[in-house]
C-alpha cells in the first residue's frame, strides 16, 4: 500500500473512533491478524484476557499438553526469516515450547506494544448512528472501533460438570484449563481424573506413573490412535527447513490443513488383505495418517467406517490386559474418526497398571462429591472413592462458549447469543446478519474450526486483510452480510455437513458437548467442506467484489443521518 493511500485511509476512518479495528485475542490468530492490519498502517488494538499472548497456549499447562499437528506444519508460514530462525525440539512439540515460539513472533515482529494484556471483554454493543463498535472492558474503560474483529479461542471457556457436594471436597479440585503456571504436585497421591477426551487422554497419560493411585471417572470412550512422537534431531530440522515449501504446499492442497490426505481410493477398491496392510502402516506412522491420510470411504460411509473401527478395536484390545476393560475403552455409539481423534502414548497400557482403576460413570454414576472424594453408585449399592486431587478433563463450551460470555448486542438491539440460541449463523463464517462491522476470524462455519489450525487461520486472515483494504479504499464505515446471503450459507453447511459421519454423532462439532437443557438437533459449528473448497468459496466472493455484503460508505452515512440499517 503506498504512503498516499495510508494518508487516505487514515483521514478517512480516523474521525470517531478511538481504533479503526479492535482485535479481541491475542492468540494464534490474533497475532497473525494484528501483524497484517499494522502492515495496513491503520489504527489497531488487540484486547487480551490473559497476562501474554498465545491464547489457548498460555492457559492450557496441564501436563502432557501438546498439539497433534506435526510441528512444523504448526509454524506460521508468512516469514522465510522466521522460519529460518526457530526450530522445533518434537515431531509434536509441547505446550510450553509452543507458548515460546508464540512469544518469540510477538517479539520478533514488535506486537506487544499493541496489545492490551489482562482485558477482559464484558460487552460489545453497536452503535448505529456512529457506525462503531463500543467495547466495555472489566476494569470499566469504554473503547470504540470501526470494525471490532474476533480471534477468541474455539476452546477456551472450560466447563465442568454439575455434581452436587464439590465445594465440600477438602482436598484439590481443578478443571485442566486452570492448571496452575508452577504445576500441581500429584506425586504419590490419589487422584481422579473425570473425562476421557483430548485432554483427560493426555492428562492420564502423563501423570499415571506418578500417582500413587489413579481412578478414571469415564462417561463416553473416544476412539484413540498412537501420536508415535520423538525428538526432531538437528539435521531433520535442517530438512524440514529445506522442504518448508513443499511441505506448506502439501498442507495447502490437503482438506485439512494437515499434511496427510484422503486417498484416491475407497476401501473397496482394494481387497481386505491390502485394507488390513495399510491400515497396519498407518496406525505405526507418526499423527494423523489413520484418520485423514486412510481411504476416503472411511469417513463417509458407515459399511467402511464399520470395519475401520474394529481394527481399532482390535488394537485397543490388544494393548489392554483385561478383557473387560478394553470393552469399556471401545466406543459403542460412533464410529473412528466420527469425533475428532485424541492422539496418544501410552494410554491403553495405562490401565495395565495396578494402581489404576477405570469407572464407567454410565454404569457407576458419580452421585455426589464429598469432603473425601467421590461417592459413586455401583449395583451392590454406594461405594466412596478417597481422594486427594480431582481433575476435571471435562471439555469446552466450544466455538461459541468465547462469543456467549461476551454481551455482543447488534443493530435493532439483538443479541447474539439469543440469536444464536438454536445454533449458530453466519456468512462464510466470516460476518453475521444483524451484526455490522463485527468480522470474524475465528467461530462457527468457517474453513480454520476444522482445520490444521494455523494453516487455516493464514487462509482466513489472508482474506480479511483483503476485505479490510478494500473497506478502507472505498471509505466503508458500516459492513453485513444481507440475510439473503446468511441463509443460503446456512443450507450450504448442512448440506456439506450432512455427507460426512461427523454430522451423526454427537461432539463439540455438532454443539452436543455442553449440559443444556435442550433438543438433540445438530447446530452445525464447523464447515466441513475442507480447507480447499472454502479457499475458493472465499475468492470467488472477493473476485466478485463482495456482492453479498450490504456496505455503506461514509459519503453514503453523511447524506441520510438518520437510517441505522443498510
Amino acid at each position: 500500500m503506498q504512503s498516499s493511500q495510508v494518508e487516505s485511509s487514515e483521514q478517512s476512518l480516523s474521525t470517531g473512533p478511538d481504533y479503526d479495528f479492535v482485535i479481541i485475542g491475542s492468540g494464534v490468530c490474533g497475532l497473525y491478524q494484528l501483524y497484517r492490519l499494522l502492515q495496513l498502517g491503520v489504527r489497531v488494538t488487540a484486547l487480551d484476557l490473559n497476562g501474554d499472548v498465545g491464547g489457548t497456549w498460555f492457559r492450557n499447562r496441564y501436563p502432557g499438553c501438546r498439539f497433534d499437528s506435526e510441528s512444523y506444519t504448526y509454524a506460521y508460514s508468512f516469514s522465510e526469516e522466521l522460519l529460518n530462525e526457530w526450530d522445533w525440539t518434537e515431531r509434536f512439540a509441547p505446550q510450553g515450547e509452543t507458548l515460546e515460539y508464540l512469544r518469540y513472533v510477538a517479539d520478533k515482529f514488535q506486537l506487544r506494544q499493541h496489545i492490551q494484556f489482562n482485558c477482559k471483554v464484558e460487552a460489545a454493543h453497536f452503535d448505529a448512528e456512529q457506525s462503531m463498535w463500543r467495547v466495555r472492558t472489566q476494569d470499566g474503560r469504554e473503547i470504540t472501533t470501526r470494525f471490532l474483529m474476533t480471534a477468541m479461542g474455539l476452546l477456551s471457556v472450560p466447563t465442568t460438570p454439575r455434581l452436587p457436594g464439590l465445594e465440600r471436597f477438602a482436598g484439590e479440585a481443578i478443571h485442566t484449563f486452570y492448571w496452575p503456571s508452577e504445576g500441581l504436585d500429584v506425586k504419590g497421591k490419589r487422584v481422579g481424573v473425570v473425562g476421557t477426551g483430548s485432554t483427560g487422554v493426555q492428562v492420564i497419560s502423563t501423570i499415571a506413573k506418578d500417582v500413587g493411585e489413579l481412578t478414571v471417572f469415564q462417561r463416553d470412550p473416544n476412539w484413540c490412535a498412537p501420536l508415535h512422537n520423538a525428538p526432531l534431531a538437528k539435521d531433520e530440522m535442517e530438512e524440514i527447513r529445506r522442504n518448508y515449501d513443499a511441505i506448506f504446499e502439501q498442507c495447502f492442497r490437503s482438506p485439512n490443513g494437515f499434511i496427510h490426505r484422503p486417498l484416491r481410493e475407497v476401501s473397496t477398491d482394494v481387497s481386505r488383505e491390502e485394507r488390513l496392510k495399510l491400515w497396519e502402516e498407518l496406525y505405526d506412522q507418526p499423527g494423523f495418517g489413520i484418520w485423514l491420510g486412510n481411504y476416503r470411504d472411511t469417513m463417509m460411509d458407515e459399511e467402511a467406517n464399520a470395519e475401520l473401527s474394529e481394527f481399532i478395536a482390535g488394537k485397543i484390545r490388544s494393548r489392554v490386559q483385561d478383557p473387560a476393560v478394553a470393552e469399556v475403552l471401545i466406543p459403542k455409539d460412533h464410529g473412528f474418526g466420527t469425533k475428532r481423534v485424541p492422539l496418544e502414548t501410552k494410554y491403553y497400557e495405562v490401565y495395565n497398571q495396578p494402581n489404576v482403576r477405570l469407572i464407567d460413570v454410565n454404569v457407576e454414576p458419580i452421585t455426589e462429591v464429598t469432603e473425601t472424594g467421590v461417592r459413586i453408585t455401583t449395583p451392590a449399592g454406594t461405594e466412596d472413592i478417597e481422594l486427594d486431587v480431582l481433575v476435571f478433563a471435562t471439555g469446552f463450551d466450544a466455538v461459541t462458549g468465547a462469543f456467549d460470555r461476551i454481551d455482543f448486542v447488534g443493530d435493532h438491539g439483538v443479541r447474539l447469543r439469543e440469536k444464536w440460541a438454536d445454533g449458530p449463523t453466519t456468512y462464510m463464517g466470516v460476518q453475521v446478519t444483524d451484526f455490522p462491522n463485527l468480522l470474524t476470524c475465528v467461530g462457527p462455519q468457517s474453513g480454520s474450526v476444522a482445520a490444521n489450525f494455523p494453516r487455516g487461520i493464514e487462509d482466513i486472515v489472508a482474506w480479511m486483510t483483503d476485505f479490510c483494504q478494500y473497506l478502507i479504499d472505498h471509505d466503508i464505515v458500516r459492513v453485513e452480510p444481507t440475510a439473503e446471503a446468511e441463509a443460503r450459507w446456512l443450507d450450504h453447511v448442512a448440506d456439506i455437513n450432512s455427507k460426512v459421519l461427523m454430522s451423526k454423532t454427537r461432539s463439540w462439532f455438532n454443539g452436543h458437548n455442553v449440559n443444556l437443557d435442550r433438543d438433540d438437533r445438530p447446530r452445525h459449528m464447523i464447515y466441513t467442506g475442507g480447507a480447499v473448497r472454502y479457499r475458493g468459496i472465499l475468492a470467488d466472493e472477493a473476485a466478485a467484489g463482495y456482492p453479498n455484503f450490504a456496505m455503506t460508505s461514509a459519503k453514503e452515512l453523511t447524506a441520510t443521518p438518520q437510517a441505522t440499517s443498510v
